[in-house]
């Protein structure tokens, strides 16, 4: 129903838009709490029983994640007297928000649920649990001051390390989708303390790339490396651009996607953290080989009962190709 839709969509903006807003941290729980519960019925629209365990694992650790931040929140009010955001001082309070917002964006060590929901999600609504979910718990993180640096460190290292090796081994797109999104928060986490505006810029390239990829494979129809292989005949100048766009989201010269890790590195190695830098770059190497395989998968595997007469890529919706064709521009080109 569209009416029904257009409310969910109203209320997943009102949720982000008030946790963006908000000073004081009740607020900003709510925010998210309307996000969390607007999503859900996205989720679980297709009455899938895959789609309805991967409504309830994204339900209880998000209700987990809120519950931890309500309570550090309150914990922090108790201690200091103080609900506003940014006048954040006790370290328990902080320490226990920074890691209830990294189980909300599914960060590793905390990052177990986030592929397994993507999983059972349709492209879509995967698109949205990629992107716009990750705004409101990165506004809060961007205006925490004082937290240790080494807490956002480890689990920055953890996370480039883990959506590196995770993504191996997986021959479901969404699933690498997933690990890949676990490297990228972890490269912006990395940076977070040393700058805050780097953490943007890695966000925003971040999610113009991933639009692109996810509204790729929706287009192909394709949701594990085995059907990429016949998509040349569904779309052969999409099948051609796709490995740039997956290049780029590895973070190759000279696509957008190197911008933020070249910066980062650079920082990094401007705040003495040579050994730390040297580290994320090799896990970049990790994601690197699983984005080859698909540009692999696509480009360079004969599809086998390849009927030239049915080729359906004439006929593709405009509303699709327009938002993919300027994603997948600026994920090239914006170097």
């Amino acid at each position: 129903n569209p009416y029904i839709l257009a409310t969910l969509l109203f209320g997943l903006g009102l949720g982000t838009t008030i946790t963006f807003a908000s000073s004081h941290w009740l607020l900003a729980w709510m925010g998210l709490e309307i996000n969390t519960l607007a999503i859900i019925p996205l989720m679980a629209q297709h009455h899938h029983p895959r789609a309805v365990e991967a409504t309830t694992k994204y339900f209880l650790t998000q209700a987990t994640a809120a519950a931890m931040l309500l309570f550090a929140s309150t914990t922090n009010a108790w201690l200091t007297g103080q609900w506003d955001i940014q006048q954040m001082s006790h370290p328990f309070p902080l320490t226990l928000i920074t890691l209830a917002l990294a189980l909300k964006i599914g960060l590793a060590p905390m990052h177990t649920w986030l592929p397994e929901v993507l999983q059972g999600l349709d492209l879509t609504t995967g698109l949205v649990l990629s992107t716009w979910q990750k705004l409101a718990p990165f506004a809060l993180l961007l205006q925490i001051q004082n937290v240790n640096p080494t807490i956002l460190v480890t689990l920055g290292l953890a996370s480039t390390l883990v959506g590196g090796w995770g993504g191996l081994n997986q021959t479901q797109l969404r699933k690498v989708l997933a690990y890949s999104s676990i490297a990228h928060l972890g490269w912006m986490i990395l940076i977070l303390q040393y700058s805050p505006s780097l953490t943007l810029l890695a966000l925003l390239t971040y999610f113009v790339m991933t639009f692109s990829t996810f509204l790729v494979f929706k287009l192909n129809k394709s949701t594990s490396i085995n059907a990429l292989a016949i998509s040349w005949t569904k779309a052969p100048i999409l099948t051609s651009l796709t490995p740039l766009v997956l290049l780029s989201l590895g973070g190759l010269p000279p696509l957008t996607g190197f911008m933020p890790k070249w910066l980062i590195l650079q920082e990094l190695a401007k705040q003495d953290l040579a050994p730390l830098a040297t580290l994320a770059a090799l896990s970049a190497l990790l994601s690197l080989y699983f984005y080859l395989r698909i540009s692999y998968a696509m480009t360079l595997t004969m599809s086998p009962n390849n009927l030239t007469g049915t080729t359906p890529w004439r006929f593709s919706s405009p509303q699709l190709t327009l938002p993919l064709a300027i994603a997948t521009t600026a994920t090239i080109s914006l170097l």
